[in-house]
Order: C-alpha cells, then sequence, then structure tokens
C-alpha cells in the first residue's frame, strides 16, 4: 500500500509536492501552561500523572542507521505537522463529526486533559503542542503506534515535522534545530548531528473518545485544520474520511507490495503493548490480556503489570511502589487493585487508599503499536499467552 498513491486516492494529491523547506509558524499551543512535572525514577510509582518514561532499551539497533535502510516514500512536509494547535470541548463547531469509537491519543499534562483524535492524526502525524511544557505527540498510521515526548533537542525547544521517509515502515520525524532523522517508535534520532540522542517520554494512552471524555470529563480536543494551523499550506482534507481504510484488517505491511511477514505467533496487525528490558522483550496482545483484565508479570528482572479496559485501551506499568513490587488483581471493568489502593487500567494512577495519588512508572516506550511493528525493533521477543 502506496501512501502518495493512497492520498491521491482520497482527492487529496494537491497536499503532495508542497515546498520542503518552508519555514514553519509558531510553535505555540492552546495553552500557556508550563512547569516542571516529576519524572519517572527506578522506585516504582511517581507522586502524579506527569511522569516521564525512562525504562527500555532501543531495541536491535545500529546508529547511525544505513540510508539504504530508509525508504523515501513522499517529500517532506508532504504530511504536513500541526504547529499551530486549536482545541475545543468537542468537535460541535467543526465541520466532521468525532464519533464516541473514534480512537484518540490521550495526554494528562499539569493538571490538564487533552485528546488528540486518530481522524486528524491519520493526516498529520505529528502534533507541537505545548503543555506542561513543548509537548510531542505522534502517530505512525502504517505501525499503529503512538509516542509523546517533550518537544526538545539538546535540552532546547524546537518544531518537529514529518520527513516524508520511514525506516522499518515507521514514521521518520526530523527536527528544525538540526535537521536530524527520529525514529517515532524508539525516539531516538537515528541519523544527523544528534544522533543517538533520545526524546523524554511522556505517557500517554491510545482509546476511544467515548472513554476518554467519560474518564477525563473537562478534557480539550484537538480540532481539525483550518481551525489548527501547520508547518506549510495543507490542503483542505475530510477528517471524516479515513485514509488508511482496510489497513488494520490486511496482511499489508507498511507502504512495500514486497515487505514479508513470516511469524504466524500473531496477525501483524494485532494491537500489542511491547516491554523491553535490557535482556529480555514481550508482547502483551490485547485480546489475550482482555480475558483476564489484568495481568501480573516479569520481564527479566522488571516486574509489570499490564491492563485492559474500556475504549480498548491496553497498558503496561512497572508494578513496584517505593520498590516493593505490589500484585494486581481486577476491580470492575477500569480499575485494578493493589497494596489497598484501587487505580485506574489506562494511566496507572491510584484513586483512593494509601498510595491516593500515586501513578504507576510506564514500562512500555510506546502506547500501542502493530505486532509488526513490535517485532521490528524485538526480533528476539516472547508473546504473553505462549
Amino acid at each position: 500500500m502506496n501512501r502518495r498513491r493512497l492520498l491521491e486516492a482520497l482527492g487529496a494529491a494537491t497536499a503532495v509536492g508542497l515546498a520542503g523547506c518552508t519555514q514553519s509558524q509558531s510553535t505555540d499551543g492552546g495553552s500557556d501552561d508550563s512547569g516542571d512535572d516529576a519524572g519517572a525514577g527506578g522506585e516504582g510509582a511517581s507522586p502524579d500523572e506527569s511522569g516521564e518514561v525512562v525504562r527500555g532499551p532501543r531495541g536491535e539497533v545500529e546508529l547511525p542507521v544505513p540510508a539504504e535502510e530508509i525508504d523515501e516514500v513522499v517529500g517532506k512536509n508532504d504530511i504536513p505537522a500541526v504547529t499551530r494547535p486549536v482545541f475545543g470541548p468537542d468537535w460541535s463547531d467543526a465541520e466532521y463529526d468525532l464519533a464516541d469509537e473514534d480512537r484518540v491519543v490521550g495526554v494528562v499534562r499539569a493538571g490538564e486533559a487533552r485528546a488528540y483524535p486518530l481522524p486528524i492524526l491519520d493526516w498529520h502525524e505529528v502534533v507541537n503542542d505545548t503543555l506542561g511544557g513543548p509537548l510531542l505527540v505522534t502517530y505512525c498510521p502504517l505501525c499503529g503506534s503512538g509516542v509523546t515526548a517533550e518537544r526538545r533537542v539538546d535540552g532546547e525547544e524546537t518544531t518537529f515535522g514529518v520527513s516524508g521517509k520511514l525506516w522499518r515502515s515507521d514514521l521518520m520525524m526530523y527536527d528544525e534545530a538540526t535537521e536530524s532523522l527520529w525514529s517515532q517508535i524508539l525516539g531516538t534520532a537515528v541519523r544527523g548531528p544528534r544522533t543517538g540522542d533520545q526524546l523524554s517520554l511522556v505517557p500517554s494512552t491510545i482509546t476511544t473518545w467515548g472513554q476518554w471524555r467519560t474518564d477525563h470529563p473537562e478534557t480539550r480536543v484537538l480540532l481539525p485544520p483550518p481551525d489548527s494551523s501547520t508547518i506549510v499550506p495543507s490542503a483542505p482534507q475530510n477528517y471524516g474520511i479515513d485514509p488508511y481504510a482496510g489497513y488494520d484488517d490486511s496482511d499489508d505491511i507498511g507502504v512495500s507490495p514486497t515487505n514479508e511477514f513470516d511469524d504466524d505467533r500473531l496477525h501483524p496487525k494485532t494491537r500489542v503493548v511491547g516491554v523491553a528490558t535490557e535482556d529480555a522483550a514481550k508482547a502483551y496482545p490485547f485480546g489475550r490480556v482482555a480475558e483476564v483484565g489484568v495481568v501480573d508479570d516479569r520481564v527479566g528482572d522488571l516486574p509489570v503489570v499490564v491492563a485492559a479496559g474500556a475504549g480498548e485501551t491496553l497498558s503496561a506499568f512497572d508494578r513496584r511502589v517505593g520498590g516493593e513490587a505490589l500484585d494486581f488483581e481486577p476491580a470492575g471493568e477500569d480499575r485494578m487493585r493493589a497494596g489497598g489502593s484501587t487505580w485506574t487500567r489506562s494511566s496507572g494512577v491510584a484513586v483512593d487508599g494509601p498510595y491516593e495519588g500515586s501513578r504507576l512508572d510506564d514500562a512500555a516506550r510506546v502506547s500501542t503499536e502493530f505486532w509488526f511493528a513490535w517485532l521490528n525493533f524485538h526480533p528476539n521477543t516472547t508473546v504473553y499467552g505462549e
């Protein structure tokens, strides 16, 4: 499935060929919120929902990535990143409908909840926002992978765009400050001056708009262009149409018809959350986790809890609190119990009891992704349930 042909078939041909070096607009987001956020430590739970993900190796990668491994699919900025996001309580004033079953990337930071709908991210892939500091929200439709991070390179705020290149079928971003190329799934610069640098990740959830709004009734949601602006002028898109319709259920891998998949443990598009340590990697398929709701496990020496909840959420957390591994069990459709507290399955936050207000550290670098994408970076992975 060629992304250029796909977009052209849906009337977006005029989006291809836009000037690749156009200077971006201001990257101010829809909020002036800023401030220091608590990082995720090695002891387990953090004091709020603003922790950063610090655990997890980059998989089997040698840097810099050879140029011959990179596929140039479209031109730089032909898929225009959002640089001036605008938010509202819903899409009631937008030209398109946002249905409860539409999926969103959800972020809670600095006490504010925001939703970034996949109907926008399918067309733009990168959002430069400001929420508790510079925030980068990304989604690769080909890999089904959502990654959020601080929007900084070498400590300085910058703007990210879509390079038009793919590596291992995954989105490659560039930063305006150094023009380095970044792997979205790894959150790492793989070519250019900042090769080897890693983004500071921010927790996020992929769920349905209806479930996110239920969990966060005060949430704001990203509005589609022209309310939000992009890095270069963008042709009008129909955000009510899925440009990748049918892809999620097909056997197609990325954009190349020659891509082969010979692992029969799972369908290549099975949604998984993956956990990796220095000496082990394991994938947890949504369907298998959903059968039991909550899974206590270990990946290498890391004790984890993996939970499936309403809105098809799938999350993995380090289940240590204060250095002690807690034992979790289901407690209703969206909750789990451990240590005398009730915790949310989607965000790992304790809502009552002795740990109220604490947040478990994320054990996964990517919210969820397709099985083939996880396998591309972790060929020696095991699979939960096998």
